[in-house]
């Protein structure tokens, strides 16, 4: 198992927004994430700065980067494009995380 954490930024007031769409996660979309190695997904906010940390456990690097090939991945992207920062491919900005201490 390979323990990944990210950072990544929503818009101020599009907090409730985001973990409504997120309540709702399309049922294709949770398929493929396990289908690409996901064990685990969680995700926190910090709603003081709107961060949201992303915590994964995953089986394998190689697996997991094909994520973002999908199609259905692609269309969350989109979705969610107009509540977080977002690149031109409408992929979220993301800050990869080290670890630097575990209990």
């Amino acid at each position: 198992m390979i323990k990944k954490a990210i950072k990544m930024k929503i818009y101020p007031d599009k907090h409730e927004e985001y973990k409504r769409r997120h309540d709702e996660l399309w049922p294709e979309m949770e398929q493929m994430l396990k289908e690409h190695g996901a064990l685990s997904y969680t995700i926190f906010l910090d709603a003081k700065t709107s961060t949201l940390f992303g915590y994964l456990e995953i089986q394998e690097e190689e697996r997991w980067s094909q994520t973002a090939q999908t199609e259905i991945n692609q269309k969350w992207w989109d979705y969610m494009a107009d509540i977080m920062e977002t690149n031109p491919d409408n992929s979220p900005v993301v800050t990869d995380l080290f670890p630097v201490f575990e209990l």
